[in-house]
């Protein structure tokens, strides 16, 4: 198994990262297997959909009004509303997995790999991409 990290700036605002482009330099040319992606992080996740369109902005404010960023959660540390970030890999997990065939990602017409992330305190995250041949 191939395996690599990246490192990704968040900055302190919620965001819906593209990894596409990383996720396709990384397997190119490698044949056929399965992409592995995955955040070792308590508050973010990996998701696989549209981006731009709107739909990343969509999944925030989806995301903002299933998990509020105010008091409600017993995990309290952090800037207000933090809680919400250790529940999101609940919802969007901290991983996915993507066919690749002939060394191209096997992804629908406007499919993108997107790290998502809420948690506004830490502002650097890592993703690790691992390729496990065909």
């Amino acid at each position: 198994m191939e395996t690599t990290v990246l490192t990704v700036t968040t900055g302190d605002r919620e965001v819906v990262h593209d990894l596409t482009a990383e996720c396709r330099r990384f397997v190119r040319g490698k044949g056929d297997g399965l992409l592995h992606v995955f955040v070792p992080h308590a508050t973010a996740g990996v998701a696989v959909l549209e981006l731009g369109a709107g739909s990343d902005d969509d999944l925030l404010a989806a995301l903002r009004d299933l998990l509020p960023a105010d008091d409600r959660w017993r995990h309290r540390h952090g800037s207000p509303g933090h809680g919400r970030s250790h529940v999101l890999p609940a919802l969007v997990p901290p991983y996915a997995s993507v066919p690749v065939l002939g060394g191209e990602l096997a992804l629908g017409t406007w499919q993108a790999v997107a790290l998502v992330d809420l948690n506004v305190d830490n502002p650097v995250r890592e993703v690790r991409l691992s390729l496990l041949a065909g």
